[in-house]
Order: structure tokens, then sequence, then C-alpha cells
């Protein structure tokens, strides 16, 4: 079925939204399974056309992108829940919350904060959400190889700065 924006003239970005973003939200939680992120998933899908809109505005169909990145950040995220859920039974007697791990040791991050953005990330990626190399890389659009180094550095900061603070 076609949408309005489908409509090969030219729109501007705040047509788009205003037409888009109910639909959005919809099929965000009907994909995602999750009422209480389908908003969330919905402007990140509405910010990822923003960035490219001069691109995406050139499109035949730029609803069918829009709904191919809803979609697609939906299931990631969909995804991540089975995935937290695996590794919170991993872990066994550890917090089940994010927010509680952090708080179990706020000296480790208090320093993850004090990291730069990217490596902040990463760190963050992989321990609260036990994100592999690939699904960082994606998220963070970047190489894997990238990836690893924000990681890498990110954790070698880590250990400098905690073996400090121990002395």
């Amino acid at each position: 079925m076609a949408t309005v924006t489908d409509n090969p003239q030219v729109i501007s970005f705040e047509a788009f939204y205003r037409t888009e973003y109910g639909p959005m939200v919809a099929l965000a939680t009907a994909v995602g399974g999750n009422p209480a992120v389908g908003e969330d998933i919905a402007q990140e899908a509405l910010i990822r056309a923003h960035k490219n809109w001069a691109k995406i505005c050139s499109y035949e169909r730029p609803g069918t992108w829009l709904r191919r990145t809803t979609i697609n950040l939906a299931l990631n995220v969909r995804r991540g829940s089975r995935r937290q859920g695996a590794a919170i039974q991993r872990l066994g007697s550890r917090p089940a919350n994010p927010v509680e791990i952090i708080l179990s040791d706020p000296a480790v991050w208090q320093a993850v904060a004090a990291l730069p953005v990217r490596q902040r990330a990463a760190v963050a990626l992989h321990y609260l959400e036990d994100r592999s190399i690939d699904e960082i890389a994606g998220i963070l659009e970047c190489s894997p190889n990238t990836a690893k180094a924000h990681l890498h550095h990110g954790r070698q900061s880590l250990a400098s700065h905690l073996k400090e603070n121990q002395q």
C-alpha cells in the first residue's frame, strides 16, 4: 500500500514527519512487540531520516525507506531484549537491571562516564547490553575493527584510571 509520502514529488521534512510519525509509532510497536518503546523507535527512525534528508527526499519512495528503518530498529530492540535476558541469566546473582549494575560499582561507571563518547558507548553496549563487536559497530555506524578499537581503548583507559585510583 502506497503512502502519502511515497509520492515522487519532493516534500519538506516537516510534512514528512507530521504524516509519518503516528504510523511509525504503530509500526514500531507492532513489530517490536513493546508499546513502551514504539515512540522511541519511531523517533530514532525519523532522526535518521532527518540526518539524511537531502538524499532520502530524492528517493521515489521515502516512506518505504522510513518503514524499513523503523522495522530494522524494532527488530534490533527485540533481539537486544532477548540477548539481555540471556545475559542476565548468565550473570546469575548480579543485578538484573542495567541501572543497578551501574549503581553496584559507581567508581567504575564514573570512570566510564569520563571516557570519550565512542569509547563510552562501546563499553556500555558491551558490558550493559552484552553486545557483540558486530552489533556495536552497527549501532555506532562504524566498521567492526573500529568498534573493537573503541572498546579496546576504553578498556585500557579504564584499567589505567582504576589502577591509579587504587594506589
